[in-house]
């Protein structure tokens, strides 16, 4: 584990690397950003180089430091998750019982606490005091999606970095060139991910996520086919994926992005569903490009509807009937 093997986020990394140099490395980070956008890779690389022996500002991948570290054994390398829903007081009692503790290799020990936003307030204002007066040998990170939950007087003593997704060009290049992911499954993954790499790996290891793909493509196939009587039947489909929805109106959005793309163009080149472009021609043949607009505003109303918490059941089935409705005036 290098910092090559990272993804993006250059700017960042060259920061780190800066500091590690300059020997101005900051007691306490804060690294703030998406889930899976690479926050908890990019810590652990740092701390490798930190820690490493023999390295300028890298790990060297050689010494007994990035061995030990590698092999998931150094004894002044702590990563620490919530035990449970949350930290809690007494979790972060005992992490700080051993920060006190000298370094057993080296002058250097590197903590990275992940998830803090489900720690308890209790728990951040214990923490607060090692922050304060860190012993010098001390190198704390802590990993957060999202900070608005993290006591001011914390983020105030934490040097913060703000990951943001990375473009889906880099990401589909990725997928292709370290994952040997077939391009236009490359494509659709960089793309539904909004560049987010974590994401997309996850999303491709996923078989059920195919499988939703599959099956939220003949639920648009279905609603085309102009056969009011199939709309109600596809209800069973949205009960049983109601926790995925967000991802299912979402792939409905790129596909009929997709057609309003591809007819304005009139070629895959821009395409995220390149992969099914035979569907995505057939469905182009059935409706005009001011009724593809109205289906797109239609999806969006859906998606605030359910986030207002508007009837679920309702809001898709009037969804699919005004999808269909738009295909049959056409």
């Amino acid at each position: 584990m290098d910092f090559n093997d990272i993804v993006g986020h250059e700017s960042i990394i060259n920061s780190l690397k800066n500091a590690i140099s300059s020997n101005k490395v900051a007691h306490s980070y804060l690294f703030e950003g998406a889930k899976s956008i690479g926050k908890e890779k990019l810590a652990k690389t740092f701390a490798k180089a930190l820690l490493c022996k023999d390295g300028d500002n890298k790990p060297c991948e050689k010494c007994s430091s990035c061995i030990k570290f590698e092999s998931g054994n150094h004894p002044d390398f702590c990563l620490e998750n919530p035990l449970g829903d949350s930290f809690k007081k007494e979790q972060i009692e005992s992490i700080q019982k051993d920060i006190k503790m000298m370094p057993y290799e080296g002058n250097r020990k590197v903590y990275i606490l992940n998830n803090i936003d489900k720690m308890t307030q209790e728990a951040q204002n214990s923490f607060l005091k090692t922050l304060e007066e860190p012993p010098e040998y001390v190198t704390i990170i802590l990993i957060v999606t999202n900070s608005h939950s993290i006591l001011p007087t914390i983020l105030s003593r934490c040097q913060i970095i703000k990951f943001a997704p990375i473009s889906n060009d880099k990401v589909e290049k990725a997928l292709v060139d370290i994952y040997k992911i077939e391009r236009e499954e490359a494509r659709f993954l960089s793309s539904f991910s909004n560049g987010i790499i974590g994401k997309a790996i996850n999303l491709y290891q996923n078989e059920g996520f195919k499988k939703l793909r599959e099956e939220v493509i003949t639920v648009i196939d279905t609603t085309l086919s102009g056969d009011k009587f199939k709309i109600f039947s596809l209800s069973e489909f949205f009960d049983e994926n109601k926790e995925n929805i967000e991802d299912i109106l979402d792939m409905m959005l790129m596909w009929f992005r997709d057609m309003l793309i591809y007819k304005e163009a009139g070629n895959s080149e821009y395409i995220i569903n390149m992969d099914k472009i035979d569907i995505i021609s057939k469905h182009c043949k059935s409706l005009s490009q001011e009724k593809i607009h109205d289906i797109i505003e239609t999806i969006i109303k859906t998606k605030d509807s359910i986030s207002s918490r508007v009837n679920y059941q309702l809001a898709i089935e009037v969804m699919l009937l005004s999808i269909q409705e738009d295909y049959i005036s056409c």
